[in-house]
């Protein structure tokens, strides 16, 4: 039910239950507790728990309580190990309340040693062979973009030849996403938090991805990350935007909501619009206070950032 709705419809409850102003007046306090929608320019993608406090845990319900709050995207890392049938009621709830869909993690992750760098074949096949099964989640799930990193770095390799490793195995993906109109999207990660990666720079992912040379491969840029690893945010947005398919969130330090670091969002929201971006930003960072006050500080932190 529409919550504007439910308020009307409690107030009306209470003056038939002869309960008069005291009881008015606290079914008033207890709406005002929320803010009111809020119309962003931007589709800006919360994840779940992120407002657990107010929604609880079911997924649908907290799906819901970000539709009400203004929100229009959702990204979701931990989708492709959702149940099918999760899978399916998150989809309907997200086309119910015109919510797109944004990135989950197409592949396992290896943090600690290389997988795509070495070029060894074994891991090749595998991570081949994970990309073909988000084929499938992301129909279900109507996703258009997936995530992926590469790996650690192979340190007994020269660079070049890790690179060449890289891009090949990329093409290889690539052409079983072409097909579907799906797109992966490679994330660099700060050398302070992922320590060995091999991609860690926002020039790196776009010389990998002019490398590969399709639609179905662009970057992530993860302005929490690439304000660690290297800064100079805004200019290497415009440098790399032909590359861009999605932007990730979160202030430095503590990778919490925005205005709660150094970032200026509002700035760089305001720069990312101005492009005519379309696509999704997701909300990928804590809350800097925890239970309801924090997430409503979320909200506002949003709304204030959004104000450009």
């Amino acid at each position: 039910m529409n919550r504007r709705k439910f308020v009307k419809q409690k107030l009306m409850a209470t003056t038939a239950l002869g309960l008069g102003a005291t009881g008015l007046g606290l079914a008033a306090e207890k709406s005002s507790a929320l803010p009111l929608q809020t119309n962003f320019k931007l589709k800006y993608a919360p994840h779940l728990g992120m407002f657990k406090n107010h929604a609880g845990d079911d997924p649908i319900d907290q799906l819901n309580f970000m539709a009400d709050q203004g929100f229009t995207a959702f990204e979701d890392n931990g989708m492709k190990g959702r149940s099918i049938q999760t899978q399916e009621k998150m989809a309907s709830t997200m086309a119910k309340r015109n919510m797109t869909m944004g990135v989950f993690v197409a592949h396992e992750i290896y943090w600690k040693e290389p997988n795509l760098a070495n070029g060894d074949p074994a891991l090749l096949e595998k991570f081949l062979k994970e990309i073909q099964e988000s084929v499938e989640v992301a129909k279900r799930v109507n996703a258009k973009w997936m995530t992926v990193v590469p790996g650690h770095i192979a340190p007994r390799l020269n660079m070049a030849y890790q690179t060449t490793n890289v891009v090949e195995a990329l093409k290889r993906a690539s052409d079983i996403l072409e097909p579907h109109g799906l797109t992966m999207v490679l994330e660099p990660l700060n050398f302070r938090d992922h320590p060995g990666l091999f991609l860690s720079e926002s020039p790196q992912a776009y010389a990998v991805c002019k490398s590969v040379n399709s639609p179905s491969c662009k970057i992530l840029f993860d302005i929490y990350h690439q304000q660690i690893q290297e800064g100079n945010l805004i200019p290497n947005i415009d440098a790399c935007w032909n590359e861009i398919a999605y932007f990730q969130v979160g202030d430095n330090p503590g990778r919490n909501e925005p205005t709660t670091g150094e970032i200026n969002y509002k700035n760089v929201f305001k720069h990312i619009h101005s492009k005519g971006f379309k696509g999704v930003l997701g909300m990928e960072h804590g809350n800097s206070k925890q239970g309801k006050e924090g997430e409503l500080a979320v909200i506002e932190a949003y709304k204030v950032s959004d104000t450009f």
